[in-house]
């Protein structure tokens, strides 16, 4: 149970630095005793706000004033199985979409063809390619400059079918292990394995770095890939926006 609780908060952390490191450049982290949040401007991602210690009442209408400006997302962990986020809905916070939190120990080293491949990206050019993929895929934009400002600390990856780019994936590593983030495909390329594929390529990356953990936050759709790859789950988080 100790090392199951220690995998816990190695995902959250793991998470949370993620959106950190990608606010830090533009000098848009911040944080007070109750709660931590980002936003950047001209891009819909981080912008999170979260929470460093258990909810409370009369932090509700600062939170609320702060995302509202900046339009931003709440993650709720339910670590505990409390579901402490009836807070949010007393205060007419609107339940916005949910995660199921994943691990897994790389031992597994996957033989992959030669369809698809995957590629860290370094030039301007491919940061181009990566923010024009991203939201074609997910619906969402994340701002070139944060590609440009941020590359070194986080490895943003291509998914090439055929030569062609089709798919994006994120890693982020905190000690020793690895998260991955902003695995997705773009529509037309859907329902052929290839989100299978980019994630096996990326837990060979964790193996071949000696990673002792692969974490990720799954979506409904994503789950049953990452099960099926041996990923079990951690716990949910319920993702809150403000009405």
């Amino acid at each position: 149970m100790k090392e199951i609780s220690s995998i816990i908060d190695a995902n959250i952390e793991n998470l949370t630095s993620l959106w950190k490191t990608a606010s830090v450049p533009f000098d848009s982290y911040y944080k007070t005793p109750g709660f931590e949040y980002c936003k950047i401007k001209d891009s819909d991602w981080p912008n999170r706000l979260w929470f460093s210690r258990n909810l409370k009442e009369n932090d509700i209408d600062l939170v609320k004033e702060i995302i509202r400006s900046g339009n931003l997302t709440i993650p709720y962990w339910n670590t505990k199985s409390k579901n402490e986020d009836v807070l949010f809905l007393k205060n007419h916070f609107e339940l916005k979409f949910k995660q199921v939190a994943m691990y897994l120990k790389p031992d597994t080293y996957f033989e992959i063809g030669n369809e698809i491949k995957i590629k860290r990206i370094h030039k301007t050019l491919e940061m181009k390619m990566w923010t024009d993929l991203y939201p074609k895929a997910f619906r969402y934009k994340i701002s070139e400059n944060i590609l440009v400002n941020t590359y070194k600390d986080i490895h943003y990856y291509l998914a090439y079918y055929n030569d062609e780019p089709i798919g994006t994936a994120i890693l982020f590593q905190t000690n020793n292990i690895v998260g991955v983030h902003g695995v997705g495909v773009v529509p037309q390329m859907r329902k052929r394995g290839f989100a299978a594929q980019i994630m096996k390529s990326l837990i060979n990356v964790a193996i071949i770095n000696n990673m002792d953990y692969v974490m990720l936050q799954a979506s409904d759709m994503g789950k049953n890939v990452y099960l099926k790859l041996g990923f079990k789950e951690l716990f949910e988080i319920r993702n809150y926006v403000a009405r």
